[in-house]
């Protein structure tokens, strides 16, 4: 989770009934694993002494900040939205290092468009039918591991 992180700030008031996030979400960042993705990422508490409502800052590697409520929002939460953002950061830099355009824009006309070389499915009605397949390995030997193709009959 760190790894797409530069610095996070957690600010909560010990006293406050409403800081299990604020403290779980503190305990994900404290883990190794976490610590090892990223060791350059600065994680920040600031324990507050007013009735100031926890709050958790994360700041992303590419500069963008994010504020979250940690009264409002669980720590699984705040975790799992970093994540997605995290992994859209990664697919926008593999998108720039290959020379391409960010984001990727598919024009309307073009995603009503049938692809080459696949027809309607009222066009292949009566032509597919179902075949049963035993699918076996030497790693993999199960005797009830089927699963079912389409195929075409000519």
């Amino acid at each position: 989770m760190l790894k797409f992180l530069s610095r996070v700030r957690i600010e909560f008031n010990a006293l406050d009934p409403h800081t299990a996030a604020s403290m779980e979400f503190l305990a994900q960042c404290n883990t190794r694993k976490a610590k090892e993705s990223n060791p350059a990422c600065q994680v920040v508490v600031k324990r507050r002494t007013d009735d100031h409502p926890p709050q958790i800052t994360v700041t992303f590697v590419n500069g963008i900040e994010e504020m979250f409520d940690a009264t409002a929002t669980p720590a699984q939460d705040i975790r799992n939205m970093i994540l997605e953002k995290g992994q859209m950061l990664e697919t926008e830099q593999m998108f720039k290092e290959a020379g391409e355009k960010w984001p990727v824009v598919i024009p309307e006309e073009e995603l009503s468009q049938s692809f080459p070389g696949t027809k309607s499915f009222k066009e292949t009605e009566g032509k597919w039918r179902p075949l049963r397949l035993k699918i076996s390995s030497d790693v993999y030997d199960n005797p009830y591991a089927y699963t079912t193709v389409r195929v075409r009959l000519v």
